[in-house]
């Protein structure tokens, strides 16, 4: 058996919520309890589906979501989590407490993900460095074997190139892994 999304229902109010709706779904939830959010809304009076008086409760009427801007703490905490777990908004969100998993989202689309792109330029920067001199010293040091292998390849079989670009193909992934292990 299927559900009928709630958007086909006949009577289902969409769009904002009204204040006395607001105050009607907060007084039921703050009586009986959240129990079965798809039967909620024919008890409390609402002519709203289940998911969104779900969603309005866990995202604006809980009395645990703190209202107001992001302090700087928070934004930092946001993108740390962000960088280790990515787009995981609910591990973050049990992170920051107050704050629901969509809030932390829009507020991440919004403000911090613009900011991200300056900081990674400058690491950027140092890492590019970094990465200049590595290949230096990978190409000072095994440009000698890789050579070697070519032309003893090229030895075996003059016919076989596919066995040459495949071992060229061998030495180039193992050359990119050893650059991988050692970052």
């Amino acid at each position: 058996m299927v559900r009928a999304p709630c958007v086909d229902k006949n009577g289902i109010k969409k769009g904002a919520w009204s204040e006395e709706e607001d105050n009607q779904l907060r007084a039921y939830v703050q009586r009986y309890g959240h129990w079965n959010w798809r039967e909620l809304p024919k008890y409390a009076g609402l002519a709203r589906c289940g998911k969104s008086c779900r969603l309005r409760w866990m995202n604006y009427l809980r009395p645990t979501v703190k209202r107001g801007n992001f302090s700087k703490e928070e934004e930092d905490l946001i993108s740390k989590y962000h960088k280790e777990m990515g787009n995981k908004w609910s591990a973050i969100a049990a992170k920051l407490p107050g704050r629901s998993d969509n809030e932390i989202k829009n507020h991440w689309h919004t403000h911090l993900k613009k900011r991200i792109p300056e900081v990674m330029k400058k690491e950027e920067q140092s890492s590019g460095e970094q990465i200049m001199q590595f290949n230096r010293q990978l190409s000072s040091s095994s440009t000698n074997v890789i050579s070697n292998e070519l032309m003893a390849s090229q030895r075996i079989s003059d016919d076989s190139s596919s066995y040459s670009s495949g071992l060229e193909r061998r030495l180039l992934i193992d050359l990119n892994q050893e650059y991988v292990e050692e970052e």
